[in-house]
C-alpha cells in the first residue's frame, strides 16, 4: 500500500439526490453507483454551495464558500490566490489529473494538474486538443451531441429535447475521460506514486443524448412525472412561476413538438443520461479491482447540484435556488477496508467538506484556506452534528438546510412588485418532500422562520474570511504570509476560524 491513499474524485454534473436506485427511485436504473453505495458511506443530506456550475466546482475544488471566494457566474478570471486541492496535495507528493467537464476559472485547475483535459468545451481553452484529435479521428466530431442537438443547427441549441445519441458510449466525453484517467492512475501505479484523479462527467446535464445502450433501458410509455409535475405552483417564487410559463410556450424540437410530449422525451433522456454516467463510475470502480489498487483508494462519487427533472413542470434546473431536488446532491464516499460499509448518514454536510476530508484521511496537513469541516467520523460510521445549517448561495439569495426545513431567503428588493412586503420560501422536506406547500406565510411557522433566519445571519457572519482585523495574530502554518501587521492566508484573506479565535475576549 502507498504510504498516502490515492484519491478519484468523480463529479457528475446536474445529478439530483433523489435520481438514484439506493434512495428507492422508482425508475432509474444505477447499478453501480448503488453498490458503491453498499461498499460505502452514503449520505442522504448533501448540500452544494452553488446551484450552477463554476462557483459550485471552485468550492468542491477550494474549499471555499462562494462568499469567501467571490465567484457566483459561469466564468471568470483565474482566482491567483486561491489555493486547490491540486496544488496542495501535490505538494504533499501526490500526482494529479483533472479530466472531463472541468468548466472552472481560467487556468485555475490547470496550472496545480499534472495531466489537464477538458472534454467539454468548458474552460478557457475550450475542448482538449485530444479529444478532438479523437473525434476527428474517425469522422464523428460534427456527431458529438452532450452540449446541443446538432442536426437542428443554432436551433438545437434549445438543448431541452431528448433523443438517443449518434455516437458510442466509448466516444462521448465520459467513456473518452474515464480512459484518460485511467491512463493516467495505471502510470502513477507503475511509478509508485499517489494520485489524486478528478474525473468529471458532462452528463446527465443536458443535451439529454444518452448513449442507445442506455436509452433503450427505459420505455418512455411506462414513465411517471413526479408528483408535483403539474402543481398549480401557488406559493412558489415569479421566477419559478415564469420558467414554466416559458416551458409551456416553447415548441420543441421532436414530434410530436408540445410540451406534455416533450416532458416525458426529457425524463426518458435524463434516466438514461444518469445511466451512462453510472456505467461510466462502474468502468472506474472495475479497473480499480482488477488493478489491485481498491484498498488503496479513495473513491467519491458527487454533482456540483441537481435538476429538477421535470418537477414543478421545469425542464431543466433554473431558477436553482427555489427546490431541495436542485439543493441537493448525491454524495457517495468508498474506501474498501477503512469505511463504514453501507452506513446511511443523515447529518448536513457541504461540498467544501470534500477538501479538509481528504487531508485528514491521507494524513497530510489541512488546507488552511478551505472553509469546510471534516466528515472522517461520519465514515467511519459514527454520528454527531458538522454544521447547523447547510447552505446554497446566490448572490442575491440562499437556500438554508437544517433538520427536516428548508428555507430561501430572498431580499425584499427581489420581487418588490408581487410581494411589496417580502417573500420567502419555507418547506416541511419530510412530510412535504415534494415542496407543495409554501410555509413561509402560515403564522405557525413564523417562529422557524425567524430562527432560520437569524441562523443564515450568524453563518454568513461566522463563516467570513475578511482581508484585515485586528488584533492581528499569527495561526502559524505553511499557507501564512504577513501583509503589513496582518497574517493573511494564501487568499490574501483570514480564516474564519482564526478571526473567531482572535476576537474572543478583545473589546471586539
Amino acid at each position: 500500500m502507498s504510504k498516502h491513499p490515492n484519491i478519484i474524485f468523480i463529479l457528475s454534473d446536474q445529478h439530483s439526490a433523489k435520481l438514484l436506485g439506493c434512495n428507492n427511485h422508482p425508475e432509474v436504473k444505477t447499478p453501480n453507483l448503488d453498490a458503491m453505495a453498499c461498499g460505502g458511506v452514503r449520505f442522504n443530506n448533501a448540500i452544494p454551495q452553488n446551484p450552477i456550475c463554476t462557483p459550485s466546482r471552485v468550492s468542491w475544488l477550494s474549499g471555499q464558500y462562494c462568499h469567501n471566494h467571490g465567484y457566483y457566474g459561469l466564468d471568470g478570471p483565474h482566482p491567483f490566490q486561491l489555493p486547490t486541492i491540486f496544488g496542495h496535495f501535490r505538494r504533499q507528493g501526490y500526482k494529479t489529473a483533472a479530466i472531463g467537464k472541468i468548466h472552472c476559472p481560467a487556468h485555475w485547475v490547470e496550472n496545480d494538474t499534472d495531466v489537464f483535459h477538458e472534454a467539454a468545451t468548458c474552460s478557457v481553452d475550450g475542448r482538449s486538443p485530444d479529444y478532438t484529435a479523437y473525434l476527428e479521428e474517425r469522422g464523428i466530431a460534427d456527431l458529438e451531441d452532450h452540449a446541443a442537438l446538432r442536426e437542428f443547427g443554432d436551433r438545437g441549441r434549445q438543448s431541452l429535447d431528448a433523443r438517443p445519441s449518434e455516437i458510442r458510449y466509448e466516444d462521448s466525453p465520459e467513456g473518452w475521460s474515464v480512459r484518460k484517467s485511467i491512463g493516467f492512475m495505471q502510470d502513477c501505479i507503475d511509478k509508485g506514486k499517489p494520485f489524486l484523479a478528478h474525473v468529471s462527467m458532462a452528463r446527465p446535464h443536458q443535451c439529454y443524448t444518452p448513449a442507445r445502450q442506455f436509452w433503450d433501458r427505459y420505455d418512455e410509455s411506462k414513465l411517471t412525472l413526479p408528483p408535483n409535475a403539474d402543481w398549480d405552483l401557488e406559493g412558489k417564487a415569479p421566477t419559478l412561476r415564469g420558467m414554466v410559463a416559458k416551458f409551456k410556450e416553447m415548441e420543441y424540437l421532436f414530434d410530436p413538438p408540445t410540451y406534455k410530449a416533450a416532458r416525458l422525451r426529457k425524463l426518458h433522456g435524463y434516466l438514461g443520461n444518469v445511466s451512462h454516467v453510472d456505467h461510466a463510475v462502474g468502468e472506474i470502480l472495475d479497473w480499480l479491482k482488477s488493478s489491485g489498487a481498491d484498498e488503496d483508494t479513495i473513491v467519491i462519487y458527487s454533482s456540483d447540484h441537481g435538476e429538477y427533472v421535470c418537477e414543478h413542470g421545469i425542464m431543466e434546473k433554473a431558477p436553482g435556488i427555489c427546490t431541495d431536488t436542485v439543493t441537493r446532491i448525491p454524495m457517495v464516499w468508498r474506501w474498501n477496508g477503512h469505511l463504514e460499509a453501507g452506513h446511511v448518514a443523515q447529518e448536513v454536510v457541504e461540498a467544501v467538506d470534500m477538501a479538509p476530508t481528504l487531508c485528514s484521511l491521507a494524513g497530510i496537513p489541512h488546507l488552511e484556506t478551505a472553509d469546510g469541516r471534516d466528515i472522517s467520523h461520519l465514515l467511519r460510521g459514527k454520528s454527531g452534528e458538522v454544521h447547523k445549517i447547510g447552505v446554497t448561495e446566490f448572490a442575491w439569495s440562499k437556500s438554508v438546510r437544517k433538520g427536516n426545513y428548508r428555507l430561501v431567503y430572498y431580499p425584499p428588493e427581489m420581487f418588490p412588485d408581487d410581494y411589496p412586503d417580502g417573500f420567502g420560501e419555507l418547506y416541511d422536506i419530510k412530510s412535504d418532500p415534494w415542496e407543495m406547500k409554501n410555509l413561509f406565510f402560515d403564522p405557525e411557522y413564523q417562529s422557524v422562520v425567524r430562527e432560520m433566519q437569524s441562523d443564515l445571519l450568524q453563518w454568513l457572519i461566522t463563516t467570513t474570511r475578511p482581508r484585515t482585523i485586528f488584533p492581528a495574530k499569527s495561526g502559524h502554518h505553511q499557507y501564512e504570509t504577513k501583509e503589513y501587521s496582518n497574517y493573511l492566508d494564501r487568499d490574501g484573506k483570514i480564516s474564519a476560524f482564526n478571526v473567531k479565535k482572535q476576537t474572543f475576549g478583545t473589546y471586539m
